[in-house]
């Protein structure tokens, strides 16, 4: 019998979708939005499964039983891991779990912008600045559109040797597109708060567009709006913000595209963060749910569709395919009409399932092309 097979506590986040279930046969399970998450209800907690709205600091837990926190997110940010490591508090994170989801994001945002700016994706220049799980796969999909990839990742490079990196400074110099996926690091060699600050803009040298979809804090509100102003920047496309909730209005309104921190929403992502929570807690407490698997992820609308490739180039094909199955303007349209509801959206955030739940029937589309959307991820019926 685990040893923690009885009298166990574990408080979850009920944002947390498809983990109903695991955990009931061998603990106590407690439900709650992350703002009820108290001091008073993790006194007697053993475990607590949370998202960024929780922060898992010393007013949280002093005094309580929690021995293990493990965050259904990439980023961890909201854990006080100093704390957590004075007070034997172990913790872990879900590294990579909305990475392919994140990936999607992006794809559907550089088509709607080489649609509405017209243009060539091939003729351009981006720069990803973090290249870990999610900027790797972002790194992916831009080869695959055949565009210029300049990769920024100063404790990689100093891992791995400068080969396959640049510095900020040359991407600074050089990319029509920045894209950031950053860890927010508060201070030490590789500091990211405020990493888009006036000094950051002042260096630009192409006007690009910049992409924030990591942590809000990792860009300067007052100096992105000023850029803006100044055109130093020709577009923002932000899901991440500082102060979430309670944005600067006057930036969204500044915006291309705006989102309210969906990028990694989706149904594929957060399963596997759900996942990723269990096993680690299960491993902890020897619950013996390393091999559970969530259930219930809901299928796509249109889970098969058909592409015809007449008289289109193979970008606009494959922009065919990447906005049938998520069109980020849907969700721009949505957070621009309720900005208010910034926690409601995010909270009940439509199901959007990634490439790999889509089959496409394809039409007159060349084996170029239909070699790309099957590398993207795409199902690809033939006859």
């Amino acid at each position: 019998m685990p040893k923690y097979l009885r009298n166990m506590k574990i408080i979850i986040d009920d944002k947390i979708p498809y983990i109903r279930g695991a955990f009931e046969g061998v603990a106590e399970v407690v439900y709650l939005s992350g703002s009820k998450t108290t001091p008073e209800i993790a006194k007697d907690a053993d475990a607590i499964v949370t998202r960024t709205r929780t922060i898992c600091n010393e007013k949280l837990l002093a005094g309580s039983s929690v021995k293990f926190i493990a965050t259904a997110t990439i980023g961890y940010d909201h854990i006080d891991t100093d704390y957590c490591a004075a007070s034997g508090i172990k913790w872990t994170n879900a590294p990579g779990c909305n990475s392919k989801s994140v990936e999607q994001y992006i794809a559907s945002t550089l088509m709607v912008l080489a649609e509405r700016k017209n243009l060539n994706l091939k003729d351009l220049c981006i720069g990803v600045v973090g290249v870990g799980n999610v900027g790797s796969k972002v790194t992916r999909i831009c080869d695959l559109f055949g565009m210029k990839v300049l990769l920024n990742d100063p404790p990689r490079e100093r891992a791995e040797g400068s080969a396959a990196f640049v510095s900020l400074k040359q991407v600074m110099e050089k990319a029509d597109i920045i894209t950031l996926h950053v860890p927010l690091n508060m201070k030490g060699e590789d500091t990211t708060f405020h990493l888009g600050n006036e000094a950051f803009f002042a260096e630009l040298k192409r006007n690009p567009i910049l992409i924030n979809s990591c942590r809000g804090e990792v860009i300067e509100t007052l100096s992105v709006k000023t850029a803006l102003k100044n055109g130093q920047i020709s577009g923002f496309v932000c899901d991440c913000w500082e102060n979430e909730p309670d944005i600067d209005l006057e930036l969204l309104a500044m915006t291309e595209i705006a989102t309210p921190h969906i990028a990694g929403y989706s149904k594929d992502g957060k399963a596997t963060g759900s996942q990723m929570s269990v096993h680690a807690i299960s491993q902890f407490f020897n619950l013996g749910l390393e091999n559970w698997q969530p259930s219930g992820v809901e299928l796509p609308a249109n889970p098969v569709f058909e592409l015809d490739g007449t008289g289109l180039s193979e970008q606009e094909i494959i922009s065919k395919a990447i906005l049938n199955t998520y069109d980020i303007r849907n969700d721009d349209q949505a957070f621009r009409k309720a900005p208010a509801q910034f926690e409601q959206l995010r909270g009940d955030y439509p199901v959007r399932r990634e490439f790999p739940a889509f089959t496409i029937v394809p039409k007159n589309i060349g084996h170029k092309t239909i070699d790309v959307l099957k590398k993207l991820g795409f199902n690809l019926q033939t006859t």
